[in-house]
């Protein structure tokens, strides 16, 4: 049951045992758990380095357990610790992993792949968006993670969006969940479903992407920066991957003009979202870039979990989440 805050199963076993039997010596304890003493006594070695036995006050030798409730906090505090510092050297690997694709990227000749087009700068995506909505014919899917859409995006889309559902153009759009707050994008919604367009939202989206006629689909080269430039991809195994990653993420969003769905926990998808990346360490920053807030919002809505579950740090509220059920389970 400790296991994940760092207690191995012999040393949990034995740290029971001297709870229940605070006055057993060694051979009481082997006896206790029913495990060789060498065993016992390496376990001991183990609750001794997490400060989870002390030396006695008395003149007994007797080692002496710490209370459960100083205890777990004693172990959560140093799992919390370790936590922190595999984020710091996951972030150092993932800053280097940048830059030797960076440094790759620069190095290696640029072939042209089929069913891959690269399109450096704004304009250039400008132009080959405008080319592809001309020549839509039946189907636009789209993924759009913005926090809320804003009054000139609005307005500059609405134009192509009357026309392409005028002529018949069947239109889905799954933005982020978050969008929901902002009244200019529930008007906007309701716009687009006025003229045949669906809308729904999710917690997450895994990319911006834009799929025209399940022929051909475009993604940012970066999903920081969208104005840098972006990818056409035609290909045939490409698009099939892209349309059933659409289809999986609109099967579990939820219709904007319904009220976000509950699991059977009472959490919407956006705080089973929240509570899963708290637990994995994750910053306020981080949390909220993935969930489309701002990181007031983020720490609100982490506030908000805290409270329910009783915790008084975030990594409690990992171990008391994860108690609840409230997270998947490890595979």
């Amino acid at each position: 049951m400790l296991t994940g805050l760092g207690l191995s199963v012999a040393a949990e076993a034995v740290y029971r045992a001297m709870l229940l039997h605070p006055d057993a010596g060694v051979t009481g304890i082997a006896e206790a758990v029913d495990a060789p003493e060498g065993e016992v006594r390496d376990a001991l070695d183990e609750l001794s380095e997490l400060a989870l036995v002390r030396a006695p006050a008395d003149a007994s030798g007797r080692l002496r357990v710490v209370s459960p409730d100083i205890g777990m906090e004693i172990l959560m505090a140093r799992r919390q610790s370790e936590l922190a510092a595999e984020q710091q050297r996951l972030e150092a690997s993932r800053a280097s992993a940048a830059r030797l694709i960076s440094e790759y990227a620069e190095l290696r000749p640029a072939v042209p792949h089929p069913g891959v087009e690269q399109l450096i700068g704004l304009d250039a995506v400008r132009d080959r968006l405008v080319a592809l909505t001309r020549d839509l014919r039946e189907e636009l899917l789209a993924f759009s993670p913005d926090a809320a859409l804003t009054p000139t995006a609005i307005a500059s889309s609405r134009p192509l969006n009357e026309q392409l559902l005028g002529r018949g153009v069947r239109m889905r759009t799954v933005y982020l969940d978050s969008v929901r707050n902002s009244r200019p994008s529930i008007a906007h919604a309701n716009w687009l479903a006025s003229l045949g367009g669906q809308v729904r939202t999710a917690a997450s989206l895994p990319t911006r992407m834009l799929i025209v006629d399940r022929s051909t689909a475009v993604i940012p080269v970066s999903s920081d920066n969208t104005a840098a430039g972006a990818v056409v991809l035609t290909g045939q195994g490409m698009l099939t991957a892209l349309c059933a990653l659409f289809e999986g993420v609109w099967a579990s969003a939820q219709p904007l003009g319904e009220a976000a769905a509950r699991g059977p926990h009472g959490l919407t998808a956006q705080q089973s979202l929240a509570i899963r990346l708290l637990a994995e360490g994750h910053t306020d920053d981080a949390v909220a870039k993935r969930l489309g807030v701002s990181p007031r919002t983020a720490r609100r809505i982490a506030n908000e979990l805290m409270e329910r579950l009783g915790a008084r740090s975030r990594f409690e509220a990992g171990v008391r989440a994860a108690q609840r059920g409230w997270l998947p389970a490890e595979p």
